[in-house]
């Protein structure tokens, strides 16, 4: 959890990442263009709550895994998948994601979410759900 600190520095560090979570909430949600229409002020001061909450060490340590090769690992994948995204992903681009991933998972079903931001579940909640009921079904 962050925590207030004793020195300036470790202040400092710490209202710099709070500021960084703004900027990536912002792209989290495509807020230039969504925020009003698909998503509220809200929802994002409640997800940036969360992640300010979160562990500092856990943030930290989790950045290691972006740089994690997968893609042996999707080959194997035996089971009906669906890989659903947005195509105006700001954090994880559709191109580098979920377009390979699924041309690497044998029978994959891609299904693109237009104008969809990286959090489609909150944005476009029609769409992924509908979706979903598709391939489950």
């Amino acid at each position: 959890m962050w925590t207030a600190a004793s020195s300036r520095d470790t202040e400092g560090r710490r209202r710099r990442s709070l500021r960084v979570l703004q900027r990536v909430f912002q792209n989290f949600y495509n807020t230039d263009l969504l925020l009003g229409k698909r998503v509220s002020e809200e929802t994002v001061q409640a997800s940036w709550n969360v992640a300010a909450g979160a562990s500092a060490t856990a943030c930290l340590a989790c950045v290691a895994t972006w740089y994690e090769d997968f893609r042996q690992d999707l080959a194997r994948i035996d089971v009906p998948t669906l890989v659903m995204q947005g195509d105006a992903d700001r954090i994880v681009p559709i191109g580098a994601s979920g377009l390979r991933t699924a041309k690497l998972v044998k029978g994959a079903r891609l299904v693109v979410v237009k104008d969809g931001p990286h959090c489609i579940a909150w944005t476009h909640a029609e769409e992924v759900n509908r979706e979903l009921v598709s391939f489950l079904v």
